[in-house]
């Protein structure tokens, strides 16, 4: 019985929900920072980066640990790219920075493509392709002991942060005229909204569009004020992936990942969001 539940089932039950919790609030906080309901957690290329570091790792390391390690630095390290390309241009920092976030996750997914030709198609390849769909499968204690205190101090944070995030949709001018400094302020969310979506690849591997339907399930049932839409949204985000992972293990003999689940589910009830986007957006 311990064995089951302690070892076995405790640690994917609170990573279900820590990584559904991380990659909703990262949505939120990009969707009203960059005032854009189509962004999503990788849209600073964090996901591919991760991806690719994952991807590395499995070729060169064998220690799980170490592959988790690979994924985390590539992660951080799309992200400063797309920072650092923002730079060229004072006037259009913002709009840079997403077309920097698209450089960088293009450049990582090339890298990636070229990674999976390199690697040994009976033993690597099959396991890169595992991790891009995404599982619980390998998370164990010992990581969840590790990952948990970062994620929750980076949700926790975010949370802090939610009634700048409401300041910062208004607009840059409207933002410095209430005092605040809208670069730093930026830059500390990007970060810490970088740092929880790079730890939930860490954990599992590319989950899609989490990051990009439960935000804007939370802004139809509660409106658009971040102050309420960023906790709400990481109840809904680890309620709605613990249920993915029931789901995943229990619809048939084998286990299917979880990241085709969550895309299969997101498109439809993303498609329907569309239709009352504006009512979200109020």
């Amino acid at each position: 019985m311990q064995n089951i539940i302690i070892e076995i089932r405790f640690p994917r039950i609170v990573s279900s929900i820590l990584i559904g919790a991380s990659l909703a609030i990262s949505g939120v906080a990009f969707q009203s920072m960059f005032k854009n309901p189509l962004v999503s957690p990788g849209i600073l290329g964090v996901l591919s980066g991760a991806s690719f570091g994952a991807a590395l790792g499995m070729i060169f390391f064998k220690e799980f640990l170490l592959i988790q390690a690979s994924s985390f630095v590539f992660g951080i390290a799309a992200v400063f790219i797309a920072l650092f390309i923002s730079m060229f241009n004072k006037q259009n920092q913002l709009i840079l920075l997403i077309l920097g976030g698209v450089v960088s996750s293009a450049f990582f997914s090339s890298m990636l493509s070229i990674t999976k030709y390199m690697a040994d198609p009976y033993d690597e390849l099959p396991a890169i392709v595992y991790w891009m769909m995404g599982s619980l499968a390998l998370i164990d204690k010992q990581t969840i002991y590790v990952v948990s205190i970062p994620i929750l101090l980076g949700i926790f944070l975010m949370i802090f942060l939610s009634k700048y995030l409401n300041i910062l949709s208004l607009g840059d001018e409207e933002a410095k005229s209430l005092g605040i400094n809208v670069k730093l302020m930026r830059f500390v969310i990007i970060l810490i909204a970088t740092f929880i979506s790079a730890f939930t690849v860490v954990l599992a591997g590319m989950i899609g569009w989490v990051g990009l339907v439960i935000p804007h399930i939370a802004r139809l049932l509660f409106g658009s004020n971040n102050i309420i839409i960023v906790p709400i949204s990481a109840l809904l985000g680890g309620i709605y992936l613990l249920i993915i992972d029931n789901v995943s293990r229990t619809m048939f003999s084998v286990e299917i990942p979880i990241g085709i689940l969550t895309s299969l589910i997101g498109i439809p009830f993303f498609a329907y969001a569309l239709k009352n986007v504006k009512k979200g957006w109020g």
